[in-house]
This record gives structure tokens, sequence and C-alpha cells, in this order.
């Protein structure tokens, strides 16, 4: 029997199998769907800090996975569910993201408190922030120098002409150039923070934590390409787990543990706990699973980003020069104002290229999303078959505090990119959206590489009637002025084009034993359940302002130090 089992290698399972593996007299199963990659057999499209392919390739995600997106103020008619991209490769998520390395605002691990995780403040937050990182530009405080994780931001010569342009433009119009995202939390402008090695390639969790030397420890086992049926319980008690290969589920091993820790994510963490008969009993009763643990809260309080985009063709002039380069190089952070939303609960993205192809490398984007919202979702089972993908329905701007505030961030991101400062700098403003047809056209293959190459063509030397080319084959009609002259018009296309920005938290959340829709104490402890604890982006009460990848390794090395310092006091 082994000591700890981690179920899911993304990027909570790797930090926990890295820290728990350094003590020599326990023995660490880590379990990960997907295959393996390490430093020497990074993909290329893993490997470059331009991410944009990395989530388009189908061997490195969950590829039949889908999604209900929006539910503007409870409206769910007509809706389809789209592809929802996760990474089901050793790494997770930090091997398919955008590398953003940001942490969120004090007052989101305060929060975390608040609502009943115990032990969760920024006090205790901002040493594991220190400790995952090796900041290369800052030296103070809030920052770490020696961690796993190299942060850094993009040299002035490196930035997208286009972005230096919205940033003086953001500037005539009232923002204030701030040197650090991830030090003081104020509103203002600021170079992106981007976890890139010294080479200037991606550094999934897989790379920075799963190192030769902590892979070549006896005590330590990696089993990629294999899936995690369902736990196994006894008395109340989870004693290991079901794994089946990932290519042929007929073939199927139970792993014994004292320990289980499942880091699948905040999508598939509460479908393995409810296959397993542990969440809402009458929901498990429908399809046939008997119910172990009656608990409301799995796979509830689904939460994500609700975003837009306003975009603009860019003259050869204000294009990034280097395809190499990643595309996110600053962010704008500001307060909506709305009352009872916390300061920076609105974000803006400035993209130098919106898109890995021809067609992308002729657009810049602002992207803006809600960086605090208050939608919730939930994730349900299909079917009792383990490899059925759940139901997933994020039910986006079904609050109506988040409807609003992404249609004033959508005011704000064109009517920045119509400011006549930005004159000589863009051309046509226009929304834009990751729709499904945007993410078809994105695809491989001759067919598509043909249409993107003759409509960038077009694009480039259709001058005048460049307008109607964009609004007859991009908007398909939807024009800037009529969303900011008509609030109808902008609630329309908000609530049908909103995206998320792959940022799925809150499922098993952590919470006090009192609240019925708590799943874990404060070091993801499965209430009711001996032997199993959660680490990922599910435990999260409440969404930080932040892309979620850093505060999930960060939960990871607090708690993989909660663990350690229980096995010292057993």
């Amino acid at each position: 029997m082994t000591d700890y089992l981690i179920l899911g290698g993304g990027s909570a399972g790797c930090v926990l199998a890295a820290r728990l593996s350094e003590n020599p007299q326990v023995e660490v199963i880590l379990v990960e769907a997907g295959r393996n990659i390490a430093a020497d057999s990074l993909p290329d499209n893993i490997r470059s800090r331009y991410p944009g392919r990395a989530y388009l390739d189908e061997n490195n995600i969950w590829a039949d996975l889908k999604a209900f997106i929006g539910a503007p103020r409870g409206d769910t008619s007509g809706r389809s569910p789209r592809r929802y991209e996760q990474g089901r490769v050793l790494g997770g998520g930090s091997a398919v993201n955008a590398m953003v390395a940001n942490r969120g605002a004090p007052g989101d691990y305060d929060e975390w408190g608040a609502e009943g995780a115990a032990g969760w403040s920024w006090e205790t937050a901002l040493p594991y922030f220190r400790k995952l990182e090796r900041d290369i530009d800052f030296h103070d405080q809030y920052h770490g120098d020696s961690g796993p994780i190299p942060i850094r931001r993009i040299k002035p010569n490196n930035m997208s002409p286009f972005v230096k342009s919205v940033i003086d433009t953001l500037e005539t119009r009232g923002h204030k150039r701030k040197p650090d995202q991830n030090g003081e939390w104020t509103d203002g402008i600021y170079v992106g923070a981007i976890a890139v090695s010294d080479k200037g390639e991606r550094v999934p969790t897989s790379v920075a934590y799963l190192t030769p030397e902590v892979r070549a420890r006896k005590n330590l086992r990696i089993l990629t390409e294999r899936f995690a049926d369902r736990l196994v319980m006894e008395g109340g008690r989870v004693t290991g787990a079901v794994v089946s290969d990932g290519r042929n589920p007929s073939t199927v091993e139970t792993i014994l543990a004292r320990e289980t820790i499942v880091s699948c994510g905040a999508i598939h963490t509460p479908a393995l706990l409810m296959r397993s008969g542990i969440g809402p009993g009458g929901e498990l009763a429908k399809h046939g699973i008997a119910v172990a643990v009656d608990k409301a809260g799995v796979g509830r309080n689904l939460m994500e980003h609700p975003s837009t985009a306003v975009s603009t063709y860019l003259p050869p002039q204000s294009r990034l020069a280097d395809l190499n380069e990643h595309h996110d190089h600053a962010i704008l952070r500001f307060s909506s104002g709305l009352p009872g939303t916390p300061e920076g609960d609105m974000h803006a993205a400035m993209i130098a290229r919106s898109g890995w192809h021809s067609v992308g490398q002729r657009v810049g984007t602002l992207f803006i999303w809600v960086n605090k919202a208050y939608s919730r979702g939930h994730v349900q089972l299909k079917s009792a078959e383990t490899r059925d993908e759940p139901l997933v329905d994020f039910r986006m701007l079904s609050d109506e505090r988040d409807l609003e505030r992404l249609k004033g961030g959508f005011r704000i991101g064109a009517q920045t990119l119509l400011d006549p400062h930005m004159n000589g700098h863009r051309g046509p403003v226009f929304p834009t959206s990751y729709s499904p047809r945007v993410a078809k056209l994105a695809g491989e293959g001759w067919v598509n590489k043909v249409q993107r190459g003759l409509f960038g063509a077009m694009l480039d030397h259709s001058y005048g009637l460049r307008p109607w080319l964009i609004h007859s084959v991009v908007t398909l009609g939807i024009r800037i002025e009529d969303l900011l002259n008509d609030d109808k018009a902008l609630t329309a296309f908000i609530g049908s084009a909103v995206g998320g920005v792959w940022h799925a938290s809150g499922t098993c959340k952590m919470g006090s034993e009192g609240d019925p829709q708590a799943v874990t104490n404060g070091v993801g402890e499965v209430y009711g359940v001996g032997g199993l604890r959660i680490c990922d982006a599910s435990l999260m009460p409440t969404i930080p302002r932040a892309n979620t990848n850093t505060p999930v390794i960060m939960m990871a090395e607090r708690i993989a130090d909660e663990i350690k310092a229980a096995r010292k006091s057993a």
C-alpha cells in the first residue's frame, strides 16, 4: 500500500508529487490520464512561449469535453454546448495555458477564510506565492527568487507596436502605468507577468517540479495514460482507486493508498467523486450509483471569468515582428464601480496577435473579462459510465452584475481602440468572440490554411473595402457603432457571444463543516470521508481576481506542507 496516491498530474498534482516525495520514507504514486512530457520531450506547440497552438492540439486536451457557457439573466433557451479546452497531459493546464502568472488580490484569500476555509488569508498565501516563483524582475517583500517557476515581463524592444499604442492611449484616458501586477494591489496598466524559462520556453509543472532528479526518486512512481475510474471505499474511508489503461479501458488495476488526493481539476474532480458515490444523493440515484456519502456541494459553485473582446485590423507597422513571442504583453486592471464590487474587479489583456495563423497576425485585441464573477454553474454526470464526459454548465452572466460589468468593459475596450490617439496604429475596430466558427477556422488542414491565406491577403489589399470585408466575413453584420449606441443590441451580443478564460473553479469548495455546500475543510480534506483529500481549482470558494494557474500552484505548495505536518504529528 502506497502512502499517497495522487489522481491527476496537472498543475497541482505535479507539485504534490514533487513535494511529498521529498521525504524518502514515503511512497508516492502520481496517476495522469494524458501522456508523459518532460523537459527533453516537450512537443513544439507546448514548448513555445507563444501559446496559441498548444490548446488546439487534441493530443493535449480532453477532446470530447463540452460546456454550456452563457445564461444571461438566467436565460438558457437556444443554447448549444461548445468545446471547452482542458489540459490532458502531464502538467495539465500549465502545459496548454497562456502562461500568464498573476496572483489575484490579497482580499481574494482573506475572503476564502471569511467564507469558512479555515487557515486561508493573504498572510498565509503570500509565503507560498513567493516559494513557487523565481521572479526575474522584482526583488522585494512580495517576491521569491529561488522557486521552480521563473516569472518575467516582456522587454520594451520586444513589445508589439500595437500594444505600445494601446498603453499610450489608455494613459491619455486617465489610467496610470504601474510597475508590478504581483506587487501592491491597485488599478493600473501593467506589463504582463508570464512564466517563461531563461531559454524563452514554457515551463509546465511537469518540467518545473518533476525535474530529472525528482523523477529518479525511488519512492515516486509516475503512471501516465491511466484513467481514474472510481475511488475505492471501505467503511466510510477511501482506500485507493480503480485505474484503467487510457487506451484499453478493459485493463484495470486497483491501487491502494493510505491517503488519496484527487487533483483532476474543477470539472473532472467532482465527476470522479460522483462516479464513486460521493455527491448529491438524488442525482447519483438517477444514474444507478449507490450513494456512499450524500454531499450536496459536489459539482456545485462552478465559476469562470466571463469574457468578451474588441479587436482591430493591424496595419503592417503595428504587427508583432517575432511570431515566436508571447502574445499577451500588457494588462489593464480597472474597477467597475458597481456597488458592492471590489477594486480591480475588471481585467483587459492587450493581445498583440489574435491567433497563430496569418489572419491572427493581422488582428490585435483587447480581451476583457469580469475579474470577480458572481454567476455560478454546475457539473453533473451524464451517466455512470467512466469515460463519459460530465455535463458542464457555467451559466455565465446569470448574475445581473456580471452582465452589466462585462457590457461596461466592452464599452471601455471599444472606446479605447476607437480613440483618435490610436489613429495610424489600427484599422477598423470590430467586436469579436472565441466562437465555434473561429475555433474551427484555427484548426489544421490545407483547406483552413488556404482560406486563412486568402482572407489575410484580402484584408491587406482591400483598402477602402476593408470595413465591409470585416463586417461581412468576421462579425456577420454586427458593427461596433451599433453596439455602443444601442444598449439592447449590446446586451444581446454580450449574452450570445460571452466566453470564458479557461478558469473553471469552485466545484468542491472549501468551507466550514456546517456549510451544506462545503465539500472540504481548509486543507482539502473531504468532510465525512476518511483518507480523501482534494487539491486543485475545485477547492476555491470564490474565484480570485487572477488567471487561476498560479493560485493553484500556490494552493498545492501549501497543502503539501499541511500534509507533511499532519504526518509528523500523527
